[in-house]
């Protein structure tokens, strides 16, 4: 994360051997050339995804090494989709450097030797190799230990939330099909009282025909309190009064099946989310994140997922670098474009810090007071949107102190650092 593009540039010597190398589903394709950028081999060496590709690609890199005499070897990758994963562990765990080089910077540098935006692979090893050999590569991160487990446990929790809420979208739209008056009777639509109903009497019909008396036994059975024959009695007049279509045994098997599915999915979700609680509380001061107002422990992390380890960042600002909160300005002599930000970096950190941002602003008062301050000032007042950015870099900055330094938050600090009293008008 330290490394300048200066540095990055010196690291490539006249004993550097850079390989490019196109990561595939099912073979990679590997090129090799000095610090000149002359090629080195004759023709592209491909190898399979597998270790007896890998094995393979080492004594290629081994042997052309040798025969050019140049042993700092340097290998550049793309970390897109998920192949790479494996080939990187093999990398790191052999003794190799291992770079990654950005995918844009690919797609954009391609034309030059050609001017042809035809993806080959011949053609992209080359393109990498080029990039590394000119220092616009980065050293990856690959998470360990807990970092590695809170990534794997987000990541898994985010698919889960993902499928719940589709099949949660289905469910009530079965509802306005067949029961729209359901919906008027449970706000919330997987009230554990509706559920137990609906489980056993989907459609309108079967509900009037269970019957209050018989929906009053079946609460009670599932020893639901705060419910009884009144509620039962509404749910029934609904039933009757009901505008939906009359379905039939496909349209109860249909709901049936979606109970289940949300139910499995539920149960998903919280054995999923007691992991990810128990591996948070694993990280050294992360309760001095939690106990902030607004800030829970998904949000927190969500936020070790994306970062991993706060220790190997020197300065908040690489974090909103990572995160794509960077400023960009776009301007040509006299002409002054609208500024904006890079959006280059960990989406997934973006997208998590704006969510956050938003009920910490509802429920804290001080990130309230701040962002009111930030688009009320009389000098250079923000925008709705740039206001939250500010604020989430904000978060960045409390976040990386209270981790790295493990002091508690303190609320004066935060508005004194960022609310300063308007200048004195002149007498």
């Amino acid at each position: 994360m330290n490394y300048t593009q200066n540095r990055k540039i010196m690291q490539v010597t006249e004993t550097t051997l850079g390989v490019g190398v196109d990561i595939g589903s099912q073979w990679h394709y590997a090129r090799a050339f000095d610090w000149r950028e002359i090629e080195l081999t004759r023709k592209v060496f491909r190898f399979s995804n597998d270790l007896d590709g890998y094995i393979a690609f080492e004594e290629w890199v081994q042997s052309v090494s040798e025969k050019s005499a140049k042993m700092d070897i340097l290998i550049g990758c793309e970390p897109t989709g998920h192949y790479w994963f494996t080939f990187a562990k093999y990398v790191k765990e052999h003794g190799m450097k291992l770079a990654f080089v950005n995918p844009y910077h690919v797609k954009q540098s391609k034309e030059m030797d050609d001017n042809s935006p035809r993806k080959t692979d011949q053609k992209d090893p080359k393109t990498i190799a080029k990039l590394v050999t000119e220092g616009r590569y980065s050293f990856p991160y690959i998470p360990e230990g807990v970092y590695a487990e809170l990534r794997e446990a987000m990541s898994v929790r985010d698919q889960i939330v993902k499928t719940l809420n589709a099949t949660s979208n289905r469910i009530q739209r079965w509802l306005k099909i067949y029961f729209p008056e359901y919906l008027e009777v449970y706000k919330v639509f997987d009230s554990v009282s509706g559920l137990a109903v609906l489980k056993k009497a989907p459609l309108p019909k079967d509900v009037v025909e269970f019957g209050a008396d018989e929906i009053v036994k079946l609460w009670r059975e599932n020893k639901l309190r705060g419910v009884g024959k009144k509620r039962a009695l509404t749910l029934v007049a609904a039933a009757k009064r009901s505008i939906g279509l009359a379905g039939g045994n496909c349209a109860r098997l249909d709901l049936q099946l979606l109970l289940e599915d949300y139910s499995k999915k539920k149960e998903q979700l919280d054995r999923i989310t007691a992991a990810l609680q128990e591996e948070t509380l694993k990280v050294p001061n992360v309760e001095k994140l939690i106990a902030v107002k607004g800030v829970g422990i998904i949000t927190v992390a969500g936020f070790l997922a994306e970062v991993g380890d706060i220790s190997r960042f020197t300065s908040p600002k690489q974090i909103q670098n990572l995160a794509g909160l960077e400023p960009k300005e776009n301007s040509s002599g006299k002409h002054k474009g609208r500024s904006s930000i890079s959006k280059r970096g960990r989406r997934k950190l973006r997208r998590l810090l704006f969510q956050v941002v938003l009920p910490l602003i509802r429920s804290n008062e001080d990130f309230r007071e701040v962002y009111t301050y930030y688009t009320t000032r009389k000098e250079n007042p923000l925008k709705g949107m740039q206001a939250m950015i500010a604020v989430s870099c904000k978060v960045i900055r409390i976040f990386y102190a209270l981790l790295t330094h493990g002091i508690d938050y303190s609320s004066a600090r935060f508005r004194a650092d960022i609310i300063r009293p308007e200048p004195a008008k002149a007498a």
